[in-house]
């Protein structure tokens, strides 16, 4: 079995304000955009790597979800506490620096974990959990 990861999905409240971050602060290019009946779906994803892509979508957007599901998905997105996404760079403290020139929300600078990894880590424009993890 030949297994790769192509998409992955995170939430967003603001298709401009996720734009901007994921293109012009973390320097993804833009894969695809699509609107719909109001929604905004975005695909970027790191330049050189085609086959691996993040797609922001609108939250909540399942139909089969409850008024009072989502309103807990919103609440958890309030609280940075719905999704997240680990990132790699070989330049830890060059990408922390230009993150946090930006108006990226820093939840964590550099740091030394127990577990092995040295990261830091970031909010999204949507409160989505941003780690950075230094390759070694």
């Amino acid at each position: 079995m030949n297994l790769t990861i192509h998409q992955t999905f995170l939430p967003h409240t603001s298709p401009d304000a996720s734009l901007a971050f994921y293109r012009d602060t973390l320097g993804f290019e833009v894969r695809d955009s699509v609107e719909y009946r109001g929604m905004h779906w975005i695909t970027v994803g790191p330049v050189g790597q085609p086959g691996t892509s993040i797609v922001l979508h609108p939250p909540a957007m399942d139909p089969g979800l409850t008024d009072a599901e989502r309103r807990t998905i919103a609440e958890m997105m309030a609280k940075g506490s719905y999704a997240s996404i680990n990132l790699a760079t070989d330049d830890l403290d060059g990408t922390f620096d230009r993150l946090q020139a930006s108006d990226a929300e820093v939840v964590q600078e550099p740091t030394e974990q127990a577990y092995g990894v040295r990261d830091c880590a970031f909010r999204d424009p949507a409160g989505n959990l941003i780690r950075i993890q230094e390759r070694r």
